[in-house]
């Protein structure tokens, strides 16, 4: 089939052609543990001693509000699903020509160092540069780490008969942009500042940081899986580790926490809250004997969690049970909601 005119949505690459790039990328050293793969979000690399090297970089797009916290964070996310401790982050930031002042760039330069800072993250270098046609800025942070090997978990290790736990709840990410980026629009729609002001603080409570619970429950226990929903939201993350697990599995969306304003902007917009931006949301697989236990440590420090589902055989496919009872396949979009709005 001819894919030279094909059209492209905002967001990520559908799976299947993504899988046939990365198929064509060669890895000829063989400290590269895992490079490029659908799911798996962050590169691991052999060295000298006890420890595991864990490479990741990612951009910032959508948002424009606080973009020097979000290059941080989204990076860290993904970081220590692999049960990494962040060290050392680099960022390229660039600046629209027609926009840029001397706060806007100081501003980015103080929430990198401070955000880095709470999380003993040293900022070890970069780029900045004011660049042609841009309408916002845009920050690609990277970030290394370091993980115990025997304590390095990738998406790819879910089983059959794992539990599924979700924390938090989901649409944190996205409610926080719609509160942050589009406060005209939800003004039109007769919010008030209170429901907005809420909406925006999303970016710290519940908060789009799972730096937290990711390093806690992998320091306690025998983790198999760990993954961030970002863009395509909640029911992207589990297909991508379904995928990368060769697994099926079995949610009941009764289970799943929707908060209120996240709730409320999904009706206003349109969107479907399952496949839309969830930074702050960490999926964890485990065995199914440890789950309750681990659900107890979680609420214990605060951190609210359930258990969503579990991994199946791969020819039993991605099921969801819906709130009525009955099963449907499981859908997902690599194209998030929240792109309807941007």
């Amino acid at each position: 089939m001819n894919r030279v005119n094909e059209k492209f949505n905002l967001g990520k690459l559908k799976h299947n052609f993504l899988a046939q790039l990365l198929s064509n990328i060669e890895i000829n050293d063989n400290r590269v543990i895992m490079g490029s793969k659908i799911g798996e979000d962050a590169a691991v690399i052999d060295i000298p001693g006890p420890n595991y090297l864990v490479a990741k970089t990612d951009p910032i797009t959508f948002a424009t509000d606080e973009i020097g916290y979000y290059s941080v964070i989204v990076n860290v996310n993904d970081l220590v699903c692999t049960g990494a401790k962040p060290k050392w982050f680099q960022s390229s930031i660039l600046l629209p020509e027609k926009l840029t002042t001397n706060r806007m760039i100081d501003k980015i330069f103080k929430d990198i160092h401070e955000t880095c800072k709470t999380m003993d993250i040293t900022v070890v270098g970069g780029h900045t540069e004011i660049t042609p046609r841009l309408e916002r800025p845009i920050v690609i942070g990277s970030l290394i780490g370091e993980v115990p090997k025997d304590k390095l978990v990738l998406t790819s290790g879910a089983k059959p008969g794992d539990a599924l736990i979700l924390t938090k709840g989901i649409f944190i990410e996205g409610t926080a942009i719609i509160g942050r980026e589009k406060e005209k629009e939800l003004l039109e729609h007769e919010l008030d500042h209170e429901f907005i002001k809420r909406c925006k603080d999303y970016l710290f409570n519940p908060g789009i940081c799972v730096f937290k619970e990711a390093l806690l429950v992998n320091n306690h226990f025998k983790i198999t899986s760990m993954h961030d929903p970002t863009e395509g939201g909640v029911y992207t993350a589990i297909a991508e580790m379904t995928i990368a697990s060769n697994s099926g599995v079995k949610i009941e969306e009764r289970k799943i926490k929707i908060l209120p304003e996240s709730k409320t902007l999904s009706i206003i917009f349109d969107l479907d809250p399952y496949n839309t931006i969830s930074s702050g949301s960490l999926l964890i697989a485990v065995n199914q004997e440890a789950s309750s236990d681990l659900i107890d440590l979680l609420r214990r420090n605060k951190i609210y969690a359930e258990k969503i589902g579990k991994f199946t055989p791969k020819d039993r496919g991605l099921l969801v049970i819906k709130e009525d009872g009955k099963k449907e396949q499981l859908k997902y979009s690599e194209t998030d909601e929240i792109t309807k709005i941007f």
